[in-house]
């Protein structure tokens, strides 16, 4: 994958049997998938994606060529990018997930904990998952003011304060 490039969504598979898709967007507003212009990972295969209705986790949706259902099948898993420069610029306290996957963790006294491996969300808040060098699995922290209170791109770190008894 290019490293330029963000996934913004993800084609969940057929919707109805005339070549419609089912897609979930990853942006802040969904229907804004759209008017990015998509790539597959590689860059190479271009999606021009136009949205129908809101259905149950996506948008319905069109794209050029994708004329049956085994074709709108067939698509089912591949993720959309777009390029890093289509983007808009975020506030100051905002981040995109992938700015945020390889920093280094930090806890309050400046000991390192482990690299953001993953941001997760499952409903309720982000969720840092933090692979620590020391363990086999990863650690979950919630991705709050109050846990992590510092984000610092330009140095590639963050500074996390992990409730007792998370790590």
């Amino acid at each position: 994958m290019a490293d330029d490039l963000i996934c913004v969504g993800v084609i969940m598979g057929a919707f109805g049997v005339h070549g419609e898709l089912r897609v979930k967007s990853f942006t802040t507003k969904p229907e804004d998938i759209a008017r990015y212009p998509l790539s597959d990972a590689s860059g190479k295969r271009r999606f021009d994606l136009a949205l129908g209705r809101p259905v149950k986790n996506g948008f319905s949706a069109r794209i050029e060529g994708v004329l049956t259902r085994e074709q709108a099948d067939g698509l089912r898993g591949v993720q959309l990018f777009t390029a890093r420069s289509a983007l808009p610029n975020l506030p100051d306290d905002e981040f995109y997930h992938a700015d945020l996957i390889g920093l280094a963790v930090h806890d309050t006294g400046g000991q390192l904990l482990g690299h953001v491996k993953a941001v997760q969300n499952h409903g309720a808040t982000d969720l840092l998952e933090i692979a620590r060098p020391c363990l086999k699995g990863s650690v979950l922290l919630p991705f709050t003011r109050a846990v992590v209170p510092t984000v610092d791109l330009a140095a590639g770190r963050l500074v996390a304060d992990p409730p007792e008894g998370a790590l």
